[in-house]
């Protein structure tokens, strides 16, 4: 998974609704190269949540889906004088969109005995709602690094 590609460099927007944040999602979903498998999860996706919520755009629920998602600080661990601390720092933009990516597919991927799709437009509907595993994830983040406030100091 830590693999770093270039995929941001010749990323081209996704062909339905020409989002390049789409693309780079169905990027992160795919498995072993199957960009068509992939592709069609996400699109029948946003499909199950067109009929979900007949009054909004199902790619701005997506989008929005995954604006609530990010995360604006996180704790990393910082070793001062033999003691590592937890020290509340800023996520930069790129970070937080990946981490915005695999909470919410860890979120579809824990979940068992449901087809895919399904799944996906379930966690993307909840994000959406500002509910859901991968929101649950995000709050925890969010609490540690205000219980950790008093290390801030370490941030450099």
């Amino acid at each position: 998974m830590g693999r770093i590609t270039a995929s941001r460099k010749q990323l081209t927007p996704d062909p339905k609704f020409n989002s390049l944040l789409a693309s780079k999602f169905i990027n992160s979903l795919m498995w072993d190269g199957k960009k068509t498998i992939a592709q069609a999860l996400f699109y029948n996706a946003l499909d199950e949540i067109a009929t979900r919520l007949p009054d909004v755009e199902p790619i701005e629920v997506f989008n929005q889906a995954i604006e609530n998602v990010k995360p604006q600080i996180e704790v990393r661990s910082k070793r001062v004088g033999g003691a590592a601390y937890q020290v509340p720092m800023q996520v930069s933009r790129n970070r937080q969109q990946a981490l915005a990516f695999r909470w919410l597919l860890m979120g579809v991927r824990e979940k068992k005995g449901r087809p895919t799709h399904l799944k996906l437009a379930d966690e993307l509907v909840a994000a959406y709602n500002r509910e859901g595993a991968a929101m649950t994830r995000r709050e925890n983040v969010h609490r540690m690094a205000e219980a950790n406030k008093a290390f801030a100091h370490f941030a450099w």
